[in-house]
């Protein structure tokens, strides 16, 4: 198959040939025609398989048939990344056409962003915050939207924007096209799907598998043999770009730290990083100015490198599905890629539950200079020590900041009620009422010299 088998106009065919793509992949193929019939599609497909241009295509298309004025496309992720990536689509796709594209997100100044709307945008990419900022100041009219994509949706679920996305959609008019695309399928991208499209048209391609173009391993360390597993993966002689995934935005900036000072071309991408660092650690990644990208999950989603030839998990991911995102960004597009994860004993729930989402047992690799760490013969890590118990007073009854079970403290009771003499053990004396007690005596209160 081929893409002039789709019903894209010669003017796009043209743009796809000048990026060098000949034949549209399986998603590209299945969502394109059915949204060039204004359809609302679903479409679930494994990261890195060109679900960008399988919305940007044909909704270019459409744009360049209908009339202009106003915003006519909205697309919304979650990540700024993922926006600039989105749009840098759509300007290579529209080239020397007239239709006008803008980006709007966070962690940057509103004038640029408010002089692009004011000038007549027709599609915009957005996260969720920046886009009803500018929808509660005017710059933004929805009643001209007549497409609205929602991409990696159940990233944008995960990372709390669905109020925003509900706020979004409800401003929006009722009679429009309504795309979705997401990796995975869960009962929240379920709810969102049911309140967002009508009678959509589902494309569900594997989505719950990574590409089948990448390798696969474990590498047993205990945690002090990180760093030198991590540098001797490194040492080896690799084909392209390697990007390492951590599990915080410090340990990001450790790891970065040392990979510099063993002389590698390394950049660090986290949300502690401004708009304008995360830009250049991306562009230089591209371009080849760094070898390394240090990286926390904020990379996993969309970021298309196509010359990732390694992913090395540094960090266990928290779910499969986060170990399904990091490990897209290589073998993307048919390419061949290798995933590899540093495993310590801590790490065999995570490493189980892996192989199961997988369908298959990981490979075991062992590094020269290391020992092969058997994660399953290993014992488990230590409990947590227990917790020490508390002092008793000199009743027995209670710890010490805690009153006794014995004391009926009555609310209605004056301050000094609590100096009330200790329970007796003559079972037959008359409880002592509190409010009746005598208070403390008080020493008396000395006069000031004048």
């Amino acid at each position: 198959m081929s893409f002039t088998t789709l019903g894209l106009n010669p003017t796009l065919l043209t743009h796809i040939a000048r990026q060098g793509y000949t034949t549209p992949t399986p998603i590209q193929a299945a969502a394109i025609p059915p949204i060039l019939a204004g359809n609302d599609v679903i479409g679930l497909a494994q990261t890195g398989t060109g679900k960008t241009a399988a919305f940007v295509l044909p909704i270019l298309q459409r744009l360049q048939r209908g009339p202009a004025g106003g915003i006519r496309a909205l697309i919304v992720t979650p990540t700024r990344e993922l926006a600039e990536q989105i749009l840098g689509t759509v300007r290579a796709f529209a080239a020397g056409g007239r239709i006008r594209s803008a980006s709007v997100y966070g962690g940057v100044g509103f004038d640029a962003q408010e002089r692009a709307l004011r000038g007549g945008a027709d599609l915009i990419v957005a996260c969720p915050g920046r886009l009803l900022d500018h929808m509660s100041r005017g710059y933004v009219r929805c009643d001209t939207i007549t497409t609205l994509v929602l991409d990696e949706a159940d990233r944008l679920l995960d990372m709390g924007f669905a109020p925003a996305i509900r706020r979004i959609v409800a401003q929006l008019p009722a009679a429009r096209q309504t795309l979705l695309f997401s990796a995975t399928m869960g009962p929240d991208v379920a709810d969102l799907v049911q309140a967002a499209t009508r009678n959509p048209q589902t494309i569900r391609l594997s989505s719950d598998r990574p590409a089948e173009t990448i390798a696969h391993a474990i590498v047993p360390v205990a945690e002090e043999q990180k760093m030198m597993a991590l540098l001797e993966l490194l040492r080896r002689e690799r084909a392209g770009a390697v990007l390492v995934f951590t599990r915080t935005k410090h340990r990001a900036d450790r790891v970065a730290q040392r990979l510099e000072r063993e002389g590698a071309r390394v950049a660090r991408l986290h949300s502690n990083r401004s708009q304008r660092q995360r830009q250049l650690a991306l562009d230089g990644f591209r371009d080849g100015t760094f070898d390394v990208l240090v990286a926390t999950d904020i990379a996993a989603r969309g970021i298309d490198v196509s010359t990732v030839s390694q992913v090395i998990n540094f960090d266990m991911p928290d779910t499969s599905d986060a170990y399904i995102h990091r490990i897209g960004r290589t073998g993307r597009a048919e390419r061949s890629g290798d995933a590899l994860t540093l495993a310590t004993p801590a790490d065999r729930a995570m490493v189980r539950v892996i192989e199961r989402a997988l369908g298959a047992p990981l490979p075991r690799h062992s590094l020269p200079g290391l020992p092969l760490v058997d994660d399953a013969a290993m014992p488990p890590p230590p409990p947590a020590p227990a917790r020490p118990a508390l002092p008793r007073d000199h009743r027995g009854d209670a710890p010490y900041g805690r009153p006794p079970a014995h004391h009926a403290y009555r609310t209605n009771a004056p301050p000094h009620a609590a100096a009330v003499a200790p329970r007796t053990r003559d079972r037959t004396a008359p409880p002592v009422d509190a409010r009746h007690a005598a208070p403390p005596p008080t020493a008396p209160r000395r006069r000031s010299p004048r």
